[in-house]
């Protein structure tokens, strides 16, 4: 099997996996430095104007960088969100992150199926062995189905 051969998997030797994650333009790091510069500008023009005798100005800058904290906060925890699909052998391992919480599925290769959840532009369903997880969130939905049948083709010849 040649990396040639898939679009979002990567081969090493017999396995194949599948890297999933979010497209984050700063990582969390970067988000808290940019909001300790954004708190330090914020609160050095609030204590300017209360000196100057507009107290209120300090309060809404207290309120802005609480609800921008909160919202960056929220951003940083999905900002590592993803999934892990590996082929190894006779087993396909599912680790689905999100939030820091890790949800994990094993099949047996020869008992996996591979379809859409309800249409061709729906999370893919890989399903086996009495248990389902749904695959494909971090994969635009027109490449949905790209995906599926790289799942499908590896679990054939692997």
């Amino acid at each position: 099997m040649s990396n040639q051969a898939y679009q979002f998997a990567q081969v090493s030797g017999p396995a194949v996996h599948w890297r999933l994650k979010r497209n984050c333009a700063i990582t969390p790091a970067q988000l808290g430095w940019m909001f300790l510069s954004l708190c330090t500008v914020s609160l050095a023009i609030g204590v300017f104007f209360w000196l100057q005798g507009a107290t209120l100005v300090l309060a809404f800058a207290g309120l802005e960088l609480t609800v921008v904290g909160l919202a960056f906060l929220v951003y940083a925890r999905h900002a590592a969100d993803g999934e892990l699909i590996s082929l190894q052998g006779s087993n396909l391992v599912v680790e689905l992150e999100t939030a820091g919480r890790l949800e994990r599925a094993e099949f047996e290769r020869q008992w996996v199926r591979v379809e859409p959840k309800s249409g061709d532009q729906s999370l893919i369903e890989l399903s086996g062995q009495g248990r389902t997880i749904e695959v494909g969130r971090f994969v635009r939905p027109e490449l949905r189905q790209v995906l599926a049948r790289e799942i499908r083709r590896a679990l054939r010849t692997a």
